[in-house]
C-alpha cells in the first residue's frame, strides 16, 4: 500500500530524462524553498552517438525502461502526486525518439511523459534559477549532454531564450573528442547570438551537472569554507583559470580532483571549453553556480502563486521557526526589540536581521552541551534555496552567538572568511542581543513585552517593567555588559512602572 504523507505536506515527483543521465527527485511540501526528500540518478548516455546516427543509444534506452519503471514505483510508494517525466534534447531530436516515448507511455500509462522543446527547457531552467536566485541579472547557461540553453535574465525577469547544440556529449562527438576543435565550434555558435555581449559586467549563471563538477573542483582546490555548490561564485579571472586547469589535466588527475565517475570526467574538458568561450564572448564579471534548474522550475509550477512570490530568505526563516521554534509569535517581537541597535541598516541588512529573528530558536530542542554548534550547523546548512553563502555565514554566526558560542570557536573560523569585518561585527551584535532577549523572556513574547532596549548617547539602556517577571539578575547584567562592550557603549538598567502606553520611569541603576 502506498505511503500517505502527513496532512499538510503533499509530495510530488519529477523525472529529468536527459541526454546524459536520468534523475528522480521527490519533493515534500509545496513551499517557497523546495525540500528534496529523495534524489537518485543513473547515467544512461541516451544521447551517445546521436550526432552520427541521429538515433538514441540502444543500451541507454534499454536501461531507461528499467530505471524509469523503478522511479515510478519509488515515487508511488512514497505517496508522490503528481509524477511527471520531462524528456529533453536527445529524446526530442532523435529519429527514434517518438517510438521510445511511446514505449515508455505503454509501460507507464499512468505517468505523463512530456518532451520539452528547446525553448520550454530553457524556460523551465530559468524558472528554477529564479527559485534559487530571485534577482538573477545576466545570462543563464544550462548545459546538458545534448544541448546548451541560454536565457537572458534582467533583474529577476526571464528574457530571450534559445537552445544550442553544445551539450557535452554532442560537442565531444562533433569535435572528434578534440577540445581545440570544440572551441571553434562553440565560438561560432556564440558569435551568432546578437545580445550575448550586452550582458558585459553582469553575471553568468551556470546550471547542469558538468558545471557543478567544475565548482566542486574549484572549492576543493581553494579549500573553500562552505562546500555547497548552490550560490558558489567566482570572478571571471578565477573561472578562466579553472577552465585552463581542467583542460590541462589528464583523465586520472581529473578523477582525483573532481571525485566523480570516469564517465563524468570525460565531459569536463568540453564543459570547460564552453564556459571559457562564454566568459570571453559575454564579458561576464562573475560566474555563479546554481543547483536549482529545470526540476525546480517544474516544481515552482506546482506551487500556488502566492507562495511562489514569497521572499525566499524570509520563507526559509519561517520554515525553520515552524520546525524547531517554540513560539511563532516571538520572532516579530524580537525584530522590533532589536531595531534600536540597527538604526542605519540598509534593506538587505533588515531582511537578514528579520530572518535571524525567525531562526533564533532553532536549538530549543537540542542537547544543551552541543546547542551552539548544532544550531549553527542547522542554520548554515539549511535547505533554504535563496540564501547565498555570505547570508548563510551571517545567519549561522548570529545564531551561534545567540546560543553563547565562544566567538573564537574553531567551528566558526571558516565561515568568518565569507564575511567582511563589518558584517561579522553586525552578526556578533545581533547574536548577543538575541541572547539577552531570550535570557529576559524565556522565549516568550509576554515577558519580552516587559522590556525595552535602546541607545541613549553613550549608554545602552535596558528598561525593565516592575513586577513583570523580569529583573536585572547576574546573567542579564553580564550579557547586557557584553553587548554594550561590543557596541562601544556603557551599560545601564532602569526599572520602570508599567503604564497604559510604554513605561513610566521609576528607578535607575
Amino acid at each position: 500500500m502506498p505511503f500517505t504523507p502527513q496532512a499538510g505536506l503533499p509530495r510530488c515527483a519529477v523525472v529529468d530524462l536527459g541526454s546524459n543521465s536520468v534523475r528522480l527527485v521527490v519533493y515534500e511540501g509545496l513551499t517557497r524553498n523546495p525540500t528534496s526528500i529523495f534524489n537518485e540518478k543513473a547515467v544512461l548516455r541516451l544521447g551517445r552517438g546521436l550526432q552520427a546516427t541521429g538515433r538514441l543509444d540502444d543500451d541507454g534506452m534499454a536501461q531507461a525502461m528499467t530505471i524509469l519503471h523503478r522511479y515510478r514505483r519509488v515515487a508511488q510508494a512514497m505517496g508522490a502526486r503528481p509524477i511527471e517525466v520531462l524528456a529533453t534534447a536527445a529524446v526530442r531530436e532523435a529519429s527514434n525518439g517518438p517510438d521510445f516515448v511511446a514505449r515508455l507511455r505503454a509501460r507507464m500509462p499512468d505517468i505523463p511523459v512530456r518532451v520539452l522543446s528547446g525553448v520550454e527547457e530553457a524556460e523551465f531552467s530559468s524558472d528554477g534559477l529564479l527559485c534559487g536566485i530571485p534577482n538573477a541579472d545576466g545570462v543563464l547557461a544550462d548545459i546538458g549532454g545534448g544541448s546548451l540553453e541560454l536565457v537572458r535574465m534582467t533583474a529577476g525577469r526571464r528574457g530571450t531564450a534559445l537552445t544550442l547544440p553544445l551539450g557535452v556529449i554532442r560537442l565531444s562527438e562533433q569535435s572528434g573528442g578534440d577540445p581545440s576543435s570544440a572551441r571553434l565550434i562553440a565560438e561560432a555558435a556564440f558569435r551568432s547570438i546578437g545580445w550575448l555581449n550586452e550582458i558585459a559586467g553582469r553575471d553568468l549563471y551556470l546550471v547542469g551537472g558538468a558545471w557543478r563538477a567544475l565548482a566542486r573542483i574549484d572549492m576543493m582546490r581553494t579549500d573553500y569554507a562552505l562546500r555547497m555548490v548552490h550560490h558558489y561564485a567566482i570572478g571571471k579571472d578565477s573561472a578562466r583559470e579553472l577552465c585552463t586547469r581542467i583542460l590541462g589535466a589528464s583523465s586520472r588527475e581529473l578523477v582525483h580532483m573532481a571525485g566523480v565517475s570516469r564517465r563524468r570526467v570525460e565531459d569536463l574538458p568540453f564543459a570547460a571549453v564552453v564556459l571559457r568561450r562564454l566568459i570571453r564572448m559575454s564579458g561576464a564579471r562573475r560566474v555563479v553556480f546554481s543547483a536549482s534548474g529545470l526540476r525546480e522550475g517544474w516544481l515552482m509550477r506546482q506551487v500556488p502563486p502566492d507562495v511562489r512570490d514569497e521572499d525566499s530568505l524570509l520563507a526559509a526563516g519561517h520554515d525553520l521557526a515552524r520546525l524547531h521554534g517554540r513560539d511563532p509569535s516571538l520572532p516579530p517581537a524580537l525584530l522590533a526589540w532589536t531595531a534600536p541597535l540597527f538604526a542605519f541598516e540598509n534593506e538587505e541588512g533588515a531582511r537578514l536581521r528579520e530572518a535571524a529573528c525567525w531562526m533564533s530558536d532553532v536549538g530549543s530542542h537540542d542537547h544543551p552541551e552541543f546547542r551552539p554548534e548544532q544550531a549553527f550547523l542547522r542554520v548554515l546548512r539549511q535547505p533554504g534555496i535563496g540564501l547565498d553563502h555570505p547570508s548563510r555565514a551571517f545567519l549561522g554566526l548570529t545564531i551561534a552567538l545567540r546560543y553563547e558560542a565562544d566567538p573564537g570557536a574553531a567551528f566558526l573560523t571558516p565561515v568568518r572568511r565569507l564575511l567582511s569585518a563589518e558584517v561579522a561585527k553586525r552578526a556578533e551584535v545581533l547574536g548577543m542581543a538575541l541572547r539577552l532577549a531570550y535570557t529576559l523572556s524565556a522565549g516568550t513574547p509576554d515577558l519580552l513585552a516587559g522590556t525595552r532596549l535602546g541607545i541613549e548617547g553613550r549608554r545602552l539602556v535596558l528598561r525593565l517593567a516592575e513586577d513583570s517577571g523580569v529583573f536585572a539578575g547576574e546573567s542579564v547584567v553580564r550579557r547586557l555588559t557584553r553587548l554594550a562592550e561590543a557596541l562601544g557603549l556603557e551599560p545601564a538598567t532602569e526599572t520602570m512602572r508599567p503604564a497604559a502606553v510604554g513605561f513610566e520611569r521609576m528607578e535607575v541603576a
